[in-house]
């Protein structure tokens, strides 16, 4: 074995490839297909969007385990441990198991360079394909159409939101965006879009494919009661359904589309209705407005672009705080901070900066000068060296009533999480 531990295996991907990222499907294919012994034979869900992607594998994850099935689940990024992105049956994959899985994709990528996301995506699937999965479920690490996951067909594709975010590599409109998650289709199987605003060019892509497309408001609905929600569908309704665990509005949104990701795939996975009672109140995501404690209250939400960023600020200000909000806060320099730091200016008292410690971060001098230039005034910016400096002095600060609202990136939650 090249390497035998965790930590020097994910080192020395990051070297392999000269590019953080290179979106294309040759490489990975071909490696794919010299690597797997078995194919998978299970259903396979695809989950791609902007913002609500995590959230949308959250619940597919808990409904069906409640099931009683075995899920395999991969996802990125991950916020402490890199273990998170493969689940199986509810349990991240030990060290061990990771470091065989790339030993394998090791001897069969032959003189490949594969980046770390690809690396990553080979081994989740070559570890899948030996656990005798019922279900897959596959979250797209950037776009779709040429992201690594995409070398797999999925029996059903989810498509959570559409907006601008990573524009140096799936463009600068909603509409180009939209072409490029659209990619996860496939020709005569169903996709799910959950958002409410679609660019058409996933119309197009649909049509184009005979893709069945399954749309929020035409084919399937949600409806708020005041203990809880109905889901509306034709042939199969789903009535007094619990609200999800997980906090914001929005995740009615996200859930309603996973029932009808579900839906799709009835057949081959029935669910009864107390599964998914079940799975709607033990879905849990780490970093996605995710409230801790009290006095100060502690609220970790890795929202890292626009519309990310508005849903948190919606958030906020539904949750009563008669104190200071306290932001600990970075972003990376690609990331649209200047809008992030405009929707956020009006929830926040304060701002603890911090650079993160990570590819492309922003540094605490473009921070500092992106707040100023949003009228952020100098006596309500203070810069620390690290999160764990910036979470410690919030803390020493913060009053009674008082909260501390983390975000900007997974990085910052990855940072502040295990403080808390």
């Amino acid at each position: 074995m090249r390497f035998d531990n965790l930590e020097d295996w994910l080192n020395w991907q990051n070297t392999l490839h000269p590019q953080e990222i290179e979106l294309g499907l040759e490489r990975v294919t071909a490696v794919w297909q010299r690597l797997q012994s078995q194919p998978l034979t299970c259903p396979v869900i695809t989950v791609a969007g902007t913002n609500g992607k995590g959230s949308c594998v959250a619940f597919l994850e808990a409904i069906l385990r409640s099931a009683s099935y075995r899920v395999g689940c991969y996802t990125s990024p991950h916020l402490v441990r890199y273990n998170e992105r493969i689940v199986i049956d509810g349990e991240p994959v030990s060290d061990e198991q990771i470091c065989a899985a790339f030993e394998r994709v090791d001897q069969a990528r032959g003189d490949a360079t594969l980046t770390y996301f690809e690396f990553g995506t080979l081994a989740a699937l070559d570890l899948f394909a030996a656990a005798g999965l019922d279900v897959v479920v596959l979250e797209v690490g950037l776009g779709g159409r040429l992201d690594a996951v995409n070398i797999i067909d999925a029996d059903v594709a989810l498509i959570s939101t559409v907006d601008i975010d990573h524009g140096d590599w799936l463009g600068s409109t909603r509409e180009e965006i939209g072409r490029e998650k659209a990619g996860v289709m496939r020709a005569g199987r169903p996709v799910v879009f959950a958002g409410s605003d679609m660019p058409d060019s996933i119309r197009q892509t649909a049509a184009q494919l005979g893709a069945q497309l399954l749309l929020a408001g035409r084919d399937y609905q949600w409806r708020r009661q005041d203990q809880g929600w109905d889901w509306l569908y034709a042939t199969h309704p789903r009535h007094s359904l619990p609200l999800p665990t997980m906090r914001g509005d929005f995740q009615l949104q996200n859930a309603s589309a996973v029932l009808m990701t579900l839906e799709t795939l009835r057949d081959r996975l029935p669910l009864d209705q107390r599964a998914v009672r079940i799975g709607l109140q033990e879905a849990q995501l780490p970093g996605r407005y995710q409230v801790i404690g009290r006095d100060p209250q502690v609220v970790l939400d890795v929202a890292h672009n626009a519309q990310a960023a508005r849903a948190l600020s919606a958030n906020l200000g539904d949750m009563f705080c008669h104190g200071r909000t306290i932001a600990l806060f970075s972003m990376l320099a690609d990331k649209e901070i200047d809008q992030v730091v405009q929707i956020m200016a009006p929830r926040i008292d304060d701002w603890y900066l911090f650079a993160l410690d990570a590819p492309r971060a922003a540094s605490l001098p473009q921070l500092e000068q992106r707040l100023q230039e949003q009228g952020i005034a100098e006596a309500h910016r203070y810069c620390f060296d690290s999160a764990t400096a910036a979470f410690a002095a919030a803390k020493a600060v913060a009053g009674e009533g008082d909260r501390i609202v983390a975000f900007g990136s997974f990085y910052v939650v990855g940072g502040v999480l295990p403080l808390v």
